[in-house]
């Protein structure tokens, strides 16, 4: 299953990494960067909305879910290549690979939550480490690939997202601890809000959301606008991957030291610390560059390490029959939120000084701690 995410969630940032290479041969606007981001989570949203209201995950076997979804992911991706141009069905691509996700990420936590009832923290901890690196992975070979065309890194992803697929289709069987839904359940979709935990836990996401995504994304326009300012020259694409991948290590590391101290406290920690970051983002592009790069480390390790922990507790505060659409929802929700953020800062890259780039993204931290409160005496 973690080899299976790594390889599918290749897809996510693939337009992202060679964003340079689509604009020039595909005729793109300067600013493509935010709407080709948006459109794939535009898309991942009104996929996991779509899975929510019918309930696939809970009522269809989620590996086989799981492999029809990267199958297609793999060729909306891949059709990228086969275009001549239009900036509309660059956009209607990104959209639908984005849609398939939403067969892959919350999917793979279902059958790892019916996997692991116990543990789930440190289970889902590894498991978002890979969908770190496997979101990181791009820009790692956009790096390898620096001499080649831009098309070898969408061929590349699109190969291993389908192998992926495959992987969970032979190896991965529906976890022991699945209980099927036997039809659509309509109100599940507001349902599960009624329960408190289960919100504490669902506006702490949000919060998180709020940041990720626009880091992640802005990350590769940050280090430019630090190298323009200092007149230095800079492997952006490596030092992206490095940045978001080594995330990987703090969802594993959080993971383990959740079964100790609870998801919910480490889900705080990460919040602060990554909130922090946002707050100081202004002074931070004032340093010169190895403090600079050590605190970008430093965030990209934080940014991400709560994640598998706010899904823990999603999962362990839904109602059991509903953890796979639980899951989705509030996910779709999330990555809504992502979108917000994610134009908002492609705005401030044009009109805003560089250094307040990432400022806005506070508000996402502060506003999951004061939601999740309630869980950090319980969880």
């Amino acid at each position: 299953m973690v080899f299976a995410l790594l390889a599918c969630t290749s897809v996510w940032f693939a337009g992202n990494a060679v964003i340079e290479g689509i604009q020039i041969d595909l005729s793109l606007p300067d600013n493509a960067l935010g709407p080709i981001t948006s459109a794939l989570q535009l898309g991942f949203i009104f996929g996991a909305l779509l899975f929510a209201i019918l309930t696939i995950s809970d009522r269809y076997s989620p590996s086989k879910v799981f492999f029809v979804s990267a199958l297609t992911a793999a060729t909306t991706n891949a059709m990228l290549l086969v275009i001549s141009g239009g900036y509309e069905v660059v956009l209607v691509l990104r959209f639908a690979t984005g849609f398939c996700l939403a067969g892959i990420y919350p999917v793979g936590m279902k059958i790892t939550a019916d996997y692991f009832p116990q543990g789930l923290g440190k289970a889902l901890g590894i498991l978002l480490g890979a969908l770190v690196l496997g979101t990181a992975s791009p820009h790692l070979l956009r790096a390898i690939m620096e001499d080649l065309p831009w098309r070898y890194v969408i061929v590349v992803t699109s190969l291993i997202a389908a192998l992926g697929g495959l992987l969970v289709l032979l190896f991965v069987k529906d976890g022991p601890n699945r209980k099927a839904a036997s039809t659509p359940d309509l109100t599940a979709f507001f349902s599960v809000f009624k329960k408190a935990d289960f919100r504490a836990a669902a506006f702490g996401y949000f919060g998180h959301m709020w940041e990720l995504y626009a880091f992640w994304a802005f990350i590769p326009v940050f280090l430019m606008f630090y190298a323009e300012k200092n007149a230095l020259q800079l492997p952006t694409s490596m030092l992206s991957f490095s940045i978001i991948g080594i995330g990987a290590l703090a969802c594993i590391a959080g993971g383990y030291w959740a079964v100790r101290k609870g998801s919910a406290r480490v889900a705080a920690v990460a919040l602060v610390i990554s909130g922090l970051c946002c707050l100081l983002s202004p002074f931070i592009f004032q340093l010169s560059l190895i403090p600079f790069l050590i605190v970008l480390f430093i965030w990209g390790l934080t940014v991400i390490a709560d994640s598998p922990q706010f899904s823990t507790l999603i999962a362990q505060t839904a109602p059991r029959e509903s953890v796979g659409t639980a899951l989705t929802i509030v996910n779709s929700i999330g990555f809504f939120i992502t979108i917000i953020t994610i134009q908002g800062l492609n705005y401030f890259a044009t009109h805003v000084d560089p250094m307040y780039l990432f400022l806005p993204l506070t508000l996402g931290p502060v506003f999951g701690l004061i939601s999740m409160r309630r869980l950090f005496d319980s969880r």
